[in-house]
């Protein structure tokens, strides 16, 4: 049987339904602005860093506004509805982490966001399963260049000890799924709020239930990563 050396998870709308949790901080974030939201602008945001999410809000607000200031307030405002209800998965990610788990596949857990906020995600996996999941995390905020540059995917296949070329990302968005191609991952997206076309390196299904550690394993195997 042929497993993968190791499976990078996204957080947001791969990992967990934290999409609307979003969408909710940045309503609220952008009403104390004194401008309206919708899903045509969480659409635009998807995936990307928290500099390029404050730097649009403000600007969507007319600008003037304190990009620290309004940055520490989305945080502040994620963190606190996240740790308001329990934590909501997407379909297949508990059932795909815990098979992973049981064949001994090493997982990381690699996001955009900052620590506060994957630490508030990781609480509530292991309140919800008992125990530790990932053999590490990465945030947004302890890499120079977070997605869509490769170094968190590089960081985390790293910490592991797994080259980057052996490893599956598991992604959601444009922006994560060139993160882990340029890291030389074999990516498997499962689009979100925007579609995604298939692409050498990136391959494309419709929910995570579709995935088992030995389809993982044997996609893995065939990949042949770019020169």
């Amino acid at each position: 049987m042929r497993l993968p050396a190791a499976v990078l998870f996204d957080m947001d709308g791969l990992l967990v339904q934290t999409e609307q949790v979003w969408h909710e901080a940045e309503g609220i974030v952008v009403a104390s602005l004194g401008a309206e939201w919708g899903p045509e602008h969480q659409g635009a945001l998807v995936g990307g860093p928290i500099e390029y999410a404050v730097a649009y809000m403000v600007d969507h607000a007319g600008g003037g506004h304190d990009h620290d200031e309004v940055r520490t307030l989305l945080v502040d405002t994620v963190e606190r509805l996240l740790l308001a209800e329990p934590v909501h998965w997407c379909p297949g990610a508990r059932e795909l982490l815990l098979a992973l788990e049981a064949a001994g596949v090493p997982c990381a857990l690699v996001s955009a966001s900052w620590r506060n906020l994957v630490d508030a995600v990781s609480a509530a996996v292991l309140h919800e399963v008992g125990h530790g999941m990932f053999a590490t995390t990465i945030a947004g905020d302890e890499v120079e260049r977070t997605k869509p540059f490769p170094d968190p995917y590089l960081l985390a296949a790293e910490r592991i000890g797994v080259a980057p070329e052996h490893c599956v990302v598991l992604e959601d968005s444009h922006t994560g799924a060139r993160a882990g191609m340029a890291a030389g991952a074999l990516v498997v997206a499962v689009p979100s709020l925007r579609s995604i076309e298939p692409a050498p390196g990136l391959l494309v299904v419709g929910s995570l239930l579709e995935l088992s550690p030995e389809i993982l394993g044997e996609w893995s195997h065939q990949w042949s990563p770019r020169a």
